[in-house]
């Protein structure tokens, strides 16, 4: 008995295509061929990590108030904060935490989802930069990929300063403080976007929002899709399995049936994962911090770990001023603040360049190196993130002094030696461990070699005549 289902899917198909004649593209995208690698999926936990923020930010902006108007606090957290005076978002966000169904759920949902988020982007260019994926014809796509990063950066620090908690507020003068420390346009620029000198007038609030809503939100996903839109023009990067491999040779899964299924099923449990951190680890309970007032500190406060590392380098430079004539040209946070993060994001932008320039090596590529096939790339790359890495930990001795004793000054001393000595020595070490893999390689490829001819001339004299075999031993 015949099914009446094929013929109408048929009919459908041939309708649209007659009227879009989109078949072969159709049929191109479906045989488009994908990675098949485990890494190349950190792009995709990094995108639907994105997704997860913009679905469960759309659901918080129904309940956030984007206001600094002092209120007094009548909700239902009443050990510490019942009849305190607060901001309207304060009181929004602990409302929306308290009371509303699924608030909570949602609002730690996407605090997580934003954390996942940058943690795939910086695991994901860590590939980029140790497999040389960045390398020609791929210039533009890894840039862009960069220049994501430090948007996100900063909108996750704006969506964090939202809050108005005690911590948050800290963080954010700790910014303004940066800013006012850049040469020359510190002052000027600060003044702008804060309407006026710390904590600003009540239309921070509103811009800060504007921006963390819609602006920022726009730039990641377009971003986002000139990123992915080029990988698709240029083709995905893979992995060398064979010496005849050709750069040009595309090897994958095609888009249906083989990848389909498993981005869906990627999506699903990603997902899923970010909701379950929602509902079962606690993140960011900003009713026990309390609001933030200018008067008021706190012993151990910390941002989350993707400001870390600048917390670290404020706390690592030395108290002085670059001062000419009586006038401060370069004050203090400016050279841990804003730029220990311009050196950073510098070398990430100019390397492809830079080696390019040092190598000369204009070829268009293909096929990814293993760290161990560029020495010198992997020590730079190790070097970098050991330093960055260190000045991370420097961010966390304040919560060391306090948890386990070790003094806070011995701390911030020793650590001042160790960014500029262990990076040096990691880099070292990691430059001879590829120069040993190299050579390793080489006495295996030798004795594969050697055991291959030892069995081809077994074989020939196995399969020699008796005869000449008794006159070649004679």
């Amino acid at each position: 008995m015949r099914s009446r289902g094929a013929p109408l899917t048929r009919r459908a198909v041939r309708w649209v295509d007659q009227r879009s004649a989109s078949a072969p593209y159709l049929r191109k995208a479906l045989r488009y061929l994908f990675p098949d690698h485990w890494s190349f999926l950190l792009g995709e936990v990094a995108l639907y990590a994105f997704v997860v923020l913009v679905a469960t930010g759309i659901y918080l902006t129904f309940f956030f108030v984007d206001s600094t108007k002092e209120v007094v606090f009548r909700g239902d957290y009443y050990p510490a904060l019942y009849g305190q005076r607060v901001s309207e978002a304060y009181e929004s966000v602990v409302h929306l935490s308290l009371a509303v169904h699924a608030g909570l759920l949602i609002r730690q949902t996407h605090h997580w989802a934003a954390n996942v988020f940058i943690a795939a982007i910086v695991l994901h260019l860590f590939r980029i930069f140790f497999t040389g994926a960045y390398r020609k014809p791929r210039e533009l796509t890894y840039w862009l990929g960069v220049t994501m990063l430090m948007l996100t950066l900063l909108e996750a620090y704006m969506g964090y300063s939202l809050v108005d908690d005690l911590m948050s507020g800290m963080g954010l003068v700790i910014g303004y403080s940066v800013g006012l420390s850049l040469p020359f346009v510190g002052q000027n620029v600060m003044n702008w976007l804060f309407d006026g000198m710390f904590p600003g007038s009540p239309r921070l609030w509103p811009r800060m929002y504007i921006a963390h809503v819609l602006i920022f939100p726009i730039l990641i996903a377009l971003l986002l899709g000139a990123h992915l839109l080029l990988v698709a023009m240029r083709h995905h990067t893979q992995f060398r399995r064979t010496k005849a491999q050709s750069e040009h040779t595309i090897v994958g899964v095609p888009a249906f049936p083989g990848q389909a299924p498993r981005s869906l099923g990627l999506m699903v449990g990603t997902t899923g994962f970010l909701f379950l951190l929602g509902g079962l680890v606690q993140i960011n309970p900003i009713w026990l911090w309390g609001p933030y007032h200018t008067y008021s500190s706190t012993n151990g406060a910390q941002p989350d770990w993707y400001l870390g590392w600048l917390i670290g380098g404020l706390r690592l430079v030395p108290s002085f001023d670059l001062t000419i004539a009586g006038y401060t040209l370069v004050p203090n946070p400016f050279w841990g603040g804003a730029a220990f993060p311009l050196v950073v994001f510098g070398f990430l932008y100019f390397w492809p360049w830079l080696e390019r320039r040092f190598t000369g090596d204009e070829a268009f590529h293909n096929l990814l190196d293993r760290p161990r096939d560029a020495p010198v790339r992997t020590a730079l790359g190790v070097g970098m993130v050991s330093w960055v890495f260190l000045v991370f930990l420097a961010g966390s001795a304040d919560r060391v002094n306090v948890t386990f004793g070790p003094d806070y000054v011995s701390q911030i001393w020793v650590y001042r030696v160790i960014v500029w000595v262990l990076p040096v020595v990691f880099g070292l070490v990691s430059w001879w461990v590829c120069k040993e893999l190299q050579a390793s390689e080489v006495v295996v490829q030798e004795r594969h070699e050697a055991e291959s001819e030892a069995r081809l001339a077994r074989m020939r004299r196995d399969t020699e005549p008796p005869s000449d075999r008794g006159a070649l031993e004679s």
